[in-house]
């Protein structure tokens, strides 16, 4: 994704060091972060942080860039992250801690597989980027997710909402070797097809997906609907 973003612009690249799949949007408050600078393939400088992805983005805006970034790109992601898995995603949740600073950020996920082509997933990801830098008229949050197939025949990208179906929610039980039970969740069931289609039907037909996100987690017409609620009455009465 480095090589493919240098033409962009001056490029600072802020990673965890280790792995952080399903880490969601934590941050680390209750020890401090350490970071380490680390030689790039560009053979510029990079810093490589002991936290989580919003740690990086944090820690980078706010101490590590000179000045802050006019995108951030977070990715790619070993693995899609379409419907609700963008709220168990740390990838997802490193674009949307740019996008509270009113920084435009993109998600990028590639479909796992045994071989994970990321240098033909990231020059597949770059026009789609220019595509957003040149024509978003405000700050936006972005997540685009590339099943495997788009790298072998060009099936064309879809702009979608995320799908809202409950899917991969089965575990495994199996015993340790001292007879102890225990759970290893899966990717299964499938979700079910919805009508109009979603990032998660069209990606199942090898399609790119993008889809515009936002962090306002307010039930807005709920909301209207309690200003009328009577909040003067006291507990119900326990009835003997």
């Amino acid at each position: 994704m480095e090589e493919q973003l240098l033409p962009l612009g001056d490029l600072a690249v802020i990673a965890p060091q280790q792995q952080c799949s399903g880490v969601s949007h934590s941050i680390t408050y209750l020890r401090p972060l350490t970071c380490e600078v680390f030689r790039r393939p560009s053979g510029e400088s990079g810093w490589s942080v002991d936290g989580m992805p919003a740690d990086c983005v944090k820690l980078g805006i706010d101490q590590l860039c000179s000045h802050p970034p006019e995108l951030v790109v977070s990715g790619i992601n070993s693995g899609l992250n379409a419907g609700i898995n963008i709220i168990y995603s740390g990838t997802v949740a490193a674009a949307r801690e740019a996008f509270f600073y009113g920084i435009s950020s993109v998600a990028v996920s590639l479909e796992a597989s045994r071989e994970m082509d990321y240098k033909a997933a990231a020059a597949l990801a770059l026009p789609i980027i220019r595509g957003i830098l040149a024509q978003q008229q405000q700050p936006g949050f972005y997540n685009i997710n590339i099943p495997t197939r788009a790298l072998q025949e060009s099936r064309g990208l879809r702009v979608l909402p995320m799908s809202l179906a409950r899917y991969g929610d089965n575990y495994i039980e199996r015993e340790d070797p001292k007879g102890r039970p225990y759970y290893w969740s899966t990717d299964s069931p499938p979700p079910s097809r919805s009508d109009p289609p979603t990032d998660v039907d069209l990606l199942e037909e090898g399609l790119v997906t993008i889809t515009p996100l936002l962090f306002d987690a307010t039930d807005h017409q709920v909301l209207r609907q309690m200003q009328d609620w009577d909040w003067e009455q006291g507990p119900a009465e326990r009835t003997s």
